[in-house]
């Protein structure tokens, strides 16, 4: 029998720092396809996923989250995805739970199944049908017996109240984490932060929060809302959640990040540095957060900085791999060049303002802003290819648009 701490219990007097965000970095290893973001790399490379995982433990995080994102069956065959007949939902589920209970195993981890919105509920299917087809996932994590179940990556609150329900109903007593990816303004269908919050909290989540879309401080903006709002509720026993991007989005729209022209190829100047992560950390912690990690473009030193940050409100606990880290960069005073070991102290990296190396670059974009959601005749999903008529349609919007 396991003899590690439960996840509630965790949360209840410390800091449960979470991992970092697998489908991008797994793309720019050249390990998933960008567009459809599936995971049939459980099947396909599975030592890319869990080398992965090994390096998020040795950052730090105390929760290895099974590569399980767009991992339905319907997003698995969506617009020419071959991953569902090629493998079957239930084998590439299967597989990520495999995968991270062999790395949570190797340290103290815990291990989280993973639900994410779906295809089906932006094609306007009732909430019988969506839930049918989680109920299909929910069946793997509930036979690997997942210590804690991570509902994320919701722009409608509807949804997410759907996917917990069914959570609920067929894995009883697993504590849940439900994360929307929006931002302070609400969900896509005009609900207020604070609004859904609340809805989640009643509906029975022990952790509600905010990940993806945003950069940290506009995440921990919505995260604040909804903890006002449940606290003006009268709810109590309720934990928050930030996992947000590894890159700055303050130019982001209503929908964040996918609306920055940047996405998803060219987001690499707006990555954070380190020492912005220890501030992201430290913010979040004085704000009330206790489960912290981060999503898209997250990567294991990044984990790292919210551990070494948060040291002693771990209980002292020090990721593995700050044995190759001093903090604040006191490692430069072996540098062969008196310029860079002047760089050995806190003071330099706190007060640096980074440059892009880019002469022309901006500082800020112009988000697409189509406004479209759920029900929208664009966001019809199918099991067919984007055919080029469709995509020039596209075209000719994208330039009117813009």
């Amino acid at each position: 029998m396991s003899t590690k701490k439960g996840f509630l219990e965790r949360l209840n007097t410390s800091v449960v720092v979470g991992d970092g965000g697998f489908v991008f970095a797994l793309e720019k290893r050249g390990y998933v396809k960008a567009g459809c973001w599936t995971p049939e790399a459980t099947v396909e490379f599975p030592e890319a996923v869990r080398g992965l995982h090994r390096e998020f433990l040795r950052a730090g995080s105390d929760v290895m989250q099974t590569f399980t994102f767009y991992a339905s069956d319907d997003k698995l065959s969506n617009r020419g995805n071959q991953a569902l007949g090629k493998h079957s939902g239930s084998g590439i589920n299967d597989a990520a739970c495999r995968i991270a209970k062999q790395v949570a195993d190797e340290g103290d981890a815990l291990v989280a199944g993973g639900l994410s919105q779906t295809p089906a509920y932006l094609s306007g299917s009732n909430k019988e049908d969506v839930q049918a087809i989680v109920d299909k996932q929910l069946k793997v994590f509930k036979q690997h017996k997942v210590d804690l179940m991570i509902l994320e990556y919701y722009e409608h609150v509807e949804e997410a109240l759907w996917h917990l329900e069914a959570c609920k109903r067929y894995m009883d007593g697993i504590p849940t984490v439900v994360t929307l990816c929006c931002g302070p303004e609400g969900d896509i269908h005009g609900k207020s932060i604070g609004e859904c919050a609340v809805e989640l909290a009643k509906a029975g989540a022990d952790v509600v929060g905010v990940n993806c879309h945003f950069d940290p401080w506009i995440v921990l903006e919505a995260v604040k809302k909804m903890k006002e709002a449940i606290e003006a509720a009268g709810i109590k026993g309720v934990h928050y959640c930030t996992q947000p991007l590894g890159y700055l989005t303050p130019d982001a729209g209503k929908q964040g990040f996918i609306d920055l022209p940047e996405f998803p190829f060219a987001l690499e100047p707006r990555i954070m540095t380190r020492w912005q992560m220890q501030k992201y950390a430290r913010d979040a912690y004085n704000l009330g957060v206790r489960y912290i990690g981060g999503c898209c473009g997250f990567e294991a030193y990044h984990i790292r900085a919210i551990c070494e940050e948060l040291e002693a409100e771990r209980g002292g606990v020090k990721a593995a791999s700050s044995e190759k880290h001093d903090k604040w960069g006191a490692g430069l005073k072996m540098h062969t060049k008196p310029w860079v070991r002047a760089r050995a102290r806190r003071s330099y990296w706190e007060s640096l303002n980074p440059s892009t190396g880019r002469p022309l670059s901006s500082a800020l974009s112009t988000p697409a802003n189509w406004n479209v959601t759920a029900g929208h005749t664009s966001l019809k999903q199918k099991s067919d290819d984007t055919s080029e008529e469709e995509l020039e349609h596209l075209f000719q919007n994208g330039v009117k648009v813009q």
